[in-house]
């Protein structure tokens, strides 16, 4: 389980397939985003993930205090990196902290390619 919720009438569990998921749906909601990056790159060649397996482009870490999480994505070519990766931080602290509850401490961002 990646993160607890505790309230009156229980615990919540979180696992990690569940907050990368909606990392992964929050991400190719963002404008520019070609697809998640595999994180498991082989011979330095990555590729684009399915809609169905969005969670692969995702690292989440549990850390004492809340969350850490990576994801891999490919961007368009002509859109401004900076923007997007801005627009997309914004979006998945939104999104984990409004659906689950949890705390997001940080979030990093590897663009993995350029598609045109």
């Amino acid at each position: 389980m990646i993160g607890n919720i505790t309230c009156e009438n229980g615990i919540i569990s979180y696992t990690e397939e569940v907050v990368a998921n909606i990392v992964g749906v929050s991400t190719m909601e963002c404008y520019g985003v070609v697809g998640m990056a595999s994180r498991n790159a082989t011979d330095g060649l990555w590729e684009l993930i399915r809609s169905e397996n969005l969670s692969k482009g995702v690292k989440v870490r549990s850390k004492e205090n809340g969350l850490s999480i990576e994801l891999f994505i490919m961007v368009e070519y002509g859109t401004k990196i900076s923007v997007i990766a801005n627009n997309i931080i914004q979006k998945i602290k939104y999104n984990i902290e409004n659906y689950t509850g949890l705390k997001v401490l940080n979030i990093t961002v590897n663009v993995q390619g350029v598609r045109v």
